[in-house]
C-alpha cells in the first residue's frame, strides 16, 4: 500500500499505463501472426498489406514509448526480408 498521496497516483497510473501497454503488445502480436500467415501462404498482396499495417503499428507502439525505437525498426527490417523472399 502506498504511503502517500503521489505514491497512490503513481500507482493508478502505473496501472493505467500497463493496461495499455498490454494492450498494444498483444495487438501487435496478433498482426504479426496474421502477417506470418499470409507470407506462409504465399499471398504477396495480403502479406503486403498485412507488412503496412504491422509498420504502421510498431511505428505507433515506439512513438508512445510501448517498445523501443530500435527494436520497432529491427522487426520491420525482419518482416520485409520475409515479405521480400515471397514469389
Amino acid at each position: 500500500m502506498p504511503n502517500t498521496k503521489s505514491a497512490e497516483r503513481r500507482m493508478r497510473n502505473s496501472a493505467r499505463k500497463q493496461d495499455r501497454n498490454r494492450h498494444v503488445k498483444t495487438s501487435l502480436k496478433s498482426l504479426e501472426k496474421r502477417y506470418d500467415a499470409t507470407v506462409k501462404a504465399g499471398k504477396r498482396e495480403d502479406a503486403a498489406k498485412a507488412f503496412s499495417l504491422v509498420s504502421s503499428a510498431l511505428d505507433k507502439a515506439a512513438k508512445a514509448g510501448v517498445i523501443h525505437r530500435q527494436k520497432a525498426n529491427r522487426k520491420k527490417s525482419r518482416l520485409s526480408v520475409r515479405l521480400a523472399a515471397v514469389k
